[in-house]
């Protein structure tokens, strides 16, 4: 896939059948007859601005489809900045790293970069009939067991392997020491503004619950060092796609990669996309469904025990992913509602599991 900097678009009216045209070529599939293109916005955009492409050829393509979806920058150049890390991220992951794991992702048919990932573009196979799933709705167990099943095709095939120890083309490094009191300050900022717009519409446990969070962040970063791999980072409903039976997913939005805590992925994703109820229910089941995926990989001495407790500790991942997220993109009525529902559900998950008291109770072990 090229990256040569022409190719990428300064905004949606590049979007041409002329741009479709050259991309298609560097990409491989020789000069494509691409006759027209019509490029319609889908998604929320406060990250990268994202195109559904219906595509026409002046001959039939049996080798490409009809419409593909387009990811590139917003117009705020404010904003770009901003994300720019993340989206370097995303491309680097498309770019390098899909291919040497197997969970489901969109095909990529060409990408481009520049400016540090202020700059780019992904084009994407369009994953249509498939349904985006609703973090506001939510979820219910048995659609949350597929995706919980192929976040051990994420985690499993690199499992602690130690290239991720040097990986630095993530959103966060791997911790050290001083990563992980960065991050903390960082956890801290975020939660003091979460709380300062958002906790007039929090209920006060949830408040207490959230104002303790940010003094454990370093320590829980830095607990089960020997256990890790590439987590997506925002393993939610919104960043999922399920075909229309509701049994296979594909997973979107790789900007917020890490490395890890495997389980946070899992943790985050289960406790912010269930109800209280069906979580307090099915959540053991949900790890034990993860628990087995992961068998069909190279994971070594990892018990179905160690997994539970690596749940419970990875609750922390919903309010750092809630707060960060809220404090450090755009505003909006629907992203408001979203975090508020995400944190409610996380941090009551927080209580429930003691999620604090092990993580004090393993730090002080460590």
């Amino acid at each position: 896939m090229s990256r040569t900097i022409d190719a990428i678009p300064s905004g949606h009216s590049d979007l041409t059948a002329e741009w479709l045209t050259e991309v298609l070529a560097e990409a491989g599939y020789g000069r494509v007859p691409v006759a027209s293109v019509d490029a319609q916005p889908i998604g929320t955009g406060q990250t990268g601005a994202t195109f559904r492409l219906s595509v026409s050829y002046l001959s039939p393509q049996p080798e490409l489809p009809v419409t593909f979806v387009a990811k590139i920058p917003v117009p705020d150049r404010t904003i770009r900045t901003r994300v720019a890390l993340g989206c370097k991220a995303e491309v680097e992951f498309y770019q390098r790293l899909a291919e040497t794991l197997q969970v489901p992702v969109p095909t990529c048919y060409f990408s481009a970069i520049a400016d540090g990932g202020a700059e780019f573009v992904l084009l994407l196979s369009d994953l249509a009939p498939a349904i985006q799933g609703n973090q506001l709705k939510g979820c219910s167990p048995a659609e949350a067991r597929p995706a919980a099943a192929a976040l051990a095709s994420l985690h499993g095939p690199r499992w602690c392997d130690p290239e991720w120890l040097t990986f630095r083309s993530t959103s966060m490094p791997s911790p050290d020491e001083k990563v992980a009191r960065a991050v903390a300050r960082f956890a801290s900022k975020a939660t003091e503004a979460v709380l300062s717009g958002l906790g007039h519409r929090m209920t006060p446990s949830d408040q207490a619950t959230l104002e303790q969070f940010p003094s454990l962040v370093a320590d829980w970063l830095l607990l089960f060092p020997g256990r890790f791999s590439l987590l997506h980072g925002d393993y939610r409903l919104d960043n999922l796609m399920f075909d229309p039976t509701g049994q296979q997913v594909t997973v979107v939005d790789w900007q917020t990669i890490s490395v890890g805590l495997p389980a946070r992925d899992l943790a985050y994703f289960v406790s912010t996309s269930l109800s209280p109820q069906d979580r307090r229910a099915h959540e053991m089941s949900l790890v034990g469904s993860y628990h087995t995926a992961l068998t069909r990989f190279d994971v070594p001495d990892y018990s179905l025990d160690a997994c539970e407790l690596d749940y419970r500790v990875g609750m922390l991942q919903g309010p750092l992913t809630a707060t960060l997220g809220w404090a450090y993109s755009s505003a909006t009525e629907r992203g408001d509602a979203m975090v508020l529902t995400m944190l409610e559900r996380a941090l009551g998950a927080i209580r429930d599991l003691g999620s604090f008291q092990l993580v004090a109770e393993l730090a002080g072990d460590a």
